[in-house]
């Protein structure tokens, strides 16, 4: 799960982390009263799920309380696109507005979890800002990168070094292993996904000021966290993605026309590969959470058939000790009953309770074409989205 910047650094406040002072606004006449009550010049950011920003014209300084109203008011309510947006970008429906920070020098920091080692990994460079990304691809810059395990430990030694790579030095070296064990401490106990914070400026006075902070928190673990849960931002997410949400569903939309379901995000990625060999274009990515009863379920069946775009639908199941097939059976036949529309429907079960899976499905009246493997389901489920197009 995404979070703006402005939550971000309020999190991580709690953990000792500098941020410029600030507030959010959602009106021009908001943003100005921020922007005198800061005095000074002031930084008016857009609040989006996309970076780029900046170069995008969403973040815009202001010399006095008039012009961060007359910048707010530019921002406030139009479409931002950036290189992460895509063409339609994202509404812009409140603005942050923050003391500017001059920096003698940016650094750049992340902490996040390595897909190859499955280990927390911290990553820095000694010159951060825009287009940090481009410059590493280029080689214009050098990214340290740090194994910290499970992130329980300090690593005290291990972490020192590399703020010397960071080029730190003195009092600021203390700072920045001090910043560095607090983020490891909060990246575990809010069940982060991704902490970033760049540019990290090191100020004329020696300090360390996050001026920007991109965060991402991890959704299977929100149940822990309901006053994290609570900073989800549902006017930036899609209502069948919400309603997904809250149904025990991993579910993403796409813009193809065979509708997926799968009990695993490894099996969901498979079968959208497979789709895909097959020349076939997937409506969606949906993987249902072991905690999925079969109500929920017909919820995620619901979003398929509500989906006009969807021409048929491939149900790609494997049985486990947590959930057996005839759950997702049951699930299906609840959905269709409930709905008015009928699709093409291949199914490929395997695992725990796949035969009374389909007994279940013939008892719920379902029309499916049954298929023992997963390539000729693909395959039957592109030719019947094909027919008729």
């Amino acid at each position: 799960m995404r979070i703006h910047e402005f939550q971000a650094k309020q999190l991580l406040a709690r953990y000792g982390l500098q941020v410029p002072a600030g507030g959010v606004a959602i009106q021009a006449g908001e943003a100005g009263q921020v922007a005198r009550r800061l005095g000074g010049p002031v930084l008016v950011k857009a609040q989006i799920h996309a970076g780029g920003r900046q170069r995008a014209g969403g973040v815009q300084p202001a010399g006095d309380p008039a012009a961060a109203a007359a910048v707010a008011r530019d921002l406030l309510g139009m479409s931002l696109v950036t290189a992460q947006t895509g063409p339609t970008g994202q509404k812009v429906r409140r603005v942050l507005v923050e003391t500017a920070i001059a920096a003698v020098r940016e650094l750049h920091l992340a902490l996040l979890i390595d897909a190859s080692s499955g280990e927390l990994t911290l990553i820095g460079s000694a010159r951060g800002g825009v287009d940090i990304e481009e410059q590493a691809a280029r080689g214009e810059i050098l990214l340290n990168r740090l194994g910290l395990g499970s992130g329980s430990e300090a690593r005290t030694q291990e972490v020192a070094a590399f703020a010397t790579a960071l080029g730190l030095e003195g009092a600021l070296h203390e700072q920045g292993c001090a910043l560095i064990d607090s983020l490891r401490r909060a990246f575990g106990e809010l069940d982060a996904s991704l902490i970033e914070i760049n540019p990290l400026a090191v100020t004329a006075t020696g300090s360390l000021v996050a001026l920007d902070v991109k965060m991402m928190l991890d959704d299977n673990a929100l149940f822990r966290h309901p006053e994290l849960a609570a900073l989800r931002d549902e006017d930036d997410t899609s209502a069948a993605e919400l309603q997904a949400q809250r149904h025990q569903l991993n579910y993403v939309q796409l813009d193809g026309t065979i509708g997926i379901v799968a009990n695993g995000a490894g099996l969901g990625l498979a079968t959208l590969d497979m789709l895909v060999a097959a020349k076939g274009r997937p409506a969606n990515f949906m993987d249902i959470r072991t905690t999925a009863n079969s109500l929920d379920i017909a919820q995620g069946f619901r979003l398929l058939l509500d989906n006009p775009a969807t021409r048929a639908i491939l149900v790609n199941v494997h049985g486990g000790g947590m959930q057996p097939c005839d759950t997702i059976a049951e699930g299906l036949g609840i959905a269709l009953r409930r709905s008015g529309r009928s699709l093409p429907l291949v199914v490929r079960l395997a695992g725990n309770n796949a035969d009374f899976a389909r007994s279940r499905l013939r008892n719920f009246g379902c029309a499916v074409i049954d298929c023992p493997d997963m390539w000729t389901a693909a395959s039957q489920a592109v030719a019947l989205s094909q027919k008729g197009a």
